[in-house]
C-alpha cells in the first residue's frame, strides 16, 4: 500500500503509545493486541509525545461523541469512513448500533486480516466519494458518519460535493470530521514528510466551522478542540513541549478541531 492508505499505521502506533503511557486517559486493549501488525518502527521513531497525543485526543473525543449519539438514538448506524485499523467498535462495545467500516479495498483486506469482522460490524470496501458504499445500509435509520483523518487529504470542493450526496441518500444524518487550520496543516505536512510518506500530503484546512456549515448547507452543532480533557487529566505528566503545544493548539483560534454537523 502506498500513499494515503499507508497512514493507517500512524494512529495505531499512537493508540498503543498512549495506552501504555497514559491509560487513565485512553486505553485501547484491542490496539495493544495487534501491535505485531505494524510493519516497522519508523513511525514510532519519528514521532514525539505531542504527535502521539494529538492522534489519540481525536479518538478520545470521537468516542465521547459517538457514545452520546448512540445513547440518544438507540438503534442507529455508526459509519466510519476511512476506517483503517480503527478500533472504536471494540472500545465502545455497541449494543443496538450497527457499525460500518469503509475504506479502500486493500485497506479493508488488511483490516480483515488483522482485526477480523466482529458481530454487528460490517466491512465495506469502497471509495469515500462513490456512495455505492451506502447501498447496503438502512439509510432511514439515524446515522452518524465519522470521517477521521481523511478530509485533510482532499480538496474543499470534493468535501462539499460529498456532503450534498450524503444529504440525498440519508434521511437522518450527522457528520463529524477532524480538521486543522492553515497553520496546523503546515505542521502536519512537516510530520508526514518525516515519516517518509510524501505521497500523502494534505490539502484541506478549516478556520471557521460555522462558516463551513453555512457553505455546506448544514446545521452547525459543535466545534470541539482536541485537548480539553487531556490537559485536565494529565497536566504535568506530559512533558513541557507537549503541554505548551496543546495549549497553543486549543487556545485562541484552535489549531485542531472536530466539527459536528447535522445534515438535515
Amino acid at each position: 500500500m502506498q500513499g494515503v492508505a499507508d497512514t493507517l499505521y500512524i494512529p495505531l502506533t499512537a493508540r498503543i503509545y498512549v495506552s501504555r503511557r497514559f491509560p487513565e486517559y485512553f486505553y485501547d486493549e484491542k490496539s495493544l493486541s495487534i501491535e505485531h501488525a505494524i510493519p516497522n518502527d519508523s513511525i514510532a521513531r519519528n514521532s514525539n509525545e505531542y504527535v502521539q497525543m494529538a492522534s489519540v485526543a481525536r479518538y478520545y473525543n470521537l468516542d465521547e461523541m459517538a457514545k452520546a449519539f448512540m445513547a440518544k438514538h438507540g438503534r442507529c448506524n455508526v459509519i466510519n469512513l476511512g476506517a483503517g485499523l480503527e478500533t472504536a467498535y471494540f472500545r465502545l462495545k455497541p449494543n443496538e448500533a450497527i457499525f460500518y467500516e469503509m475504506d479502500f479495498p486493500e485497506v479493508i483486506a488488511e483490516r480483515r486480516r488483522v482485526l477480523g469482522e466482529a458481530d454487528n460490524e460490517i466491512l465495506i470496501p469502497g471509495d469515500l466519494f462513490d456512495l455505492a458504499w451506502a447501498d447496503g445500509i438502512d439509510t432511514s435509520l439515524p446515522s452518524l458518519l465519522i470521517v477521521s483523518g481523511v478530509f485533510q487529504y482532499c480538496h474543499e470542493e470534493q468535501i462539499l460535493r460529498f456532503i450534498d450526496e450524503v444529504k440525498e441518500r440519508f434521511a437522518q444524518a450527522e457528520l463529524i470530521f477532524d480538521a486543522t487550520n492553515k497553520r496546523g496543516l503546515a505542521y502536519a505536512n512537516r510530520y508526514v514528510r518525516r515519516t517518509g510518506n510524501t505521497n500523502a500530503m494534505m490539502h484541506f484546512s478549516l478556520d471557521d466551522g460555522r462558516e463551513f456549515a453555512a457553505k455546506s448547507g448544514t446545521q452547525f452543532i459543535a466545534q470541539r478542540p482536541f485537548f480539553t480533557q487531556a490537559r485536565k487529566m494529565l497536566r504535568r505528566k506530559l512533558n513541557l513541549y507537549s503541554r505548551v503545544a496543546m495549549w497553543i493548539s486549543d487556545e485562541g483560534p484552535a489549531r485542531s478541531v472536530l466539527l459536528h454537523l447535522k445534515l438535515h
